[in-house]
């Protein structure tokens, strides 16, 4: 990301901005201008309060690690809201499931508020209320190749997947050391006639979690589909050398009575999809196999690619 000089940038999903003060003199404010839609929440990993809109500028108060504590106000519809005393804020978001908070009275649309989000009562009007509080949001970044170009690895020293292009820009998941997990997306060409030669590639191996831990090297990287049942969401510590730092991670056990247990990866930006699976409930989680025995406790860790909530009717 280029930036113009003078102007400072923060290093991911957010484009930092400079703010000018009043008068003669000149005060710096790092804002921040979402890339993408993201989840706002109520403390770093805490309660999601609902979501801001791409392309929605927030003051910046404070960073924390990967996290970035912003000001979050606007205008909200007075009927859609309620009084308060919990946590020592005003109000609280009434209307289910969400209610838009607006840059002015019928104006834009800045961020979608779920019911219970909790705010300050900033200013009264004819039908409206303009509220305000600080989130956090989750800090993404980007990474730029050198002029050689850069391998992209399944895993620190792992197998070459590709080789990105001198000067590609990629986002930033994660940081561990001087390793940069990146996202890849793009295009391959593939005639309606080698889809089905390319598609059975990608199919999950018939190999069982007992399998992969037997021989933890050898399918590093492959892909498999399980039936698990999910027990919690988690945050990896630093004890947990095959995870970065509060990477999120399902534990999760093979659904066979007496079953061990699997790990599996989510990516912070597909936590909206795992944040309401029910303990016990029962999964098919197709995942890449990151490490078949995790170094602390022996068991495999599979990134997510997808999942599927199995009904219970």
């Amino acid at each position: 990301m280029d930036v113009v000089p003078g102007y400072k940038a923060l290093p991911l999903s957010l484009i930092a901005l400079m703010a000018v003060g009043v008068g003669s003199q000149v005060r710096a404010q790092n804002v921040a201008t979402l890339r993408v839609e993201e989840n706002i929440r109520a403390e770093p990993r805490g309660v999601i309060l609902g979501r801001a809109n791409a392309g929605t500028v927030l003051p910046v108060v404070s960073r924390e690690e990967l996290w970035v504590q912003v000001r979050l106000e606007g205008w909200i519809w007075t009927p859609s809201i309620m009084t308060t005393d919990r946590l020592g804020f005003d109000l609280m978001v009434s209307r289910a499931p969400q209610e838009n908070l607006r840059r002015e009275p019928q104006g834009e649309v800045l961020a979608r508020l779920v019911e219970g989000a909790l705010l300050e009562d900033l200013e009264s009007g004819t039908g409206w209320t303009r509220v305000g509080r600080t989130a956090w949001l989750w800090e993404q970044g980007w990474w730029r190749s050198s002029r050689a170009g850069a391998p992209l690895l399944a895993v620190p020293d792992g197998d070459t997947l590709a080789k990105a292009q001198p000067g590609a820009e990629l986002q930033v998941l994660a940081r561990e050391g001087n390793w940069v997990r990146v996202r890849l997306e793009g295009w391959v060409w593939a005639p309606e006639g080698e889809l089905a030669d390319s598609a059975t590639q990608s199919q999950p191996a018939d190999l069982s979690p007992a399998d992969v831990v037997r021989e933890p090297q050898a399918y590093r990287g492959r892909i498999v589909a399980w039936e698990l049942q999910f027990v919690s969401l988690e945050r990896a510590e630093k004890v947990r050398t095959d995870f970065y730092e509060g990477e999120p991670f399902l534990l999760a056990r093979t659904a066979t009575s007496g079953g061990s247990f699997v790990y599996v990866a989510v990516p912070p930006d597909r936590l909206g999809e795992v944040e309401g699976l029910i303990p016990l409930e029962r999964i098919i989680v197709t995942g890449r196999i990151r490490t078949g025995a995790a170094a602390l406790t022996g068991n495999p860790i599979l990134d997510l690619l997808e999942l599927t909530r199995i009904s219970r009717d």
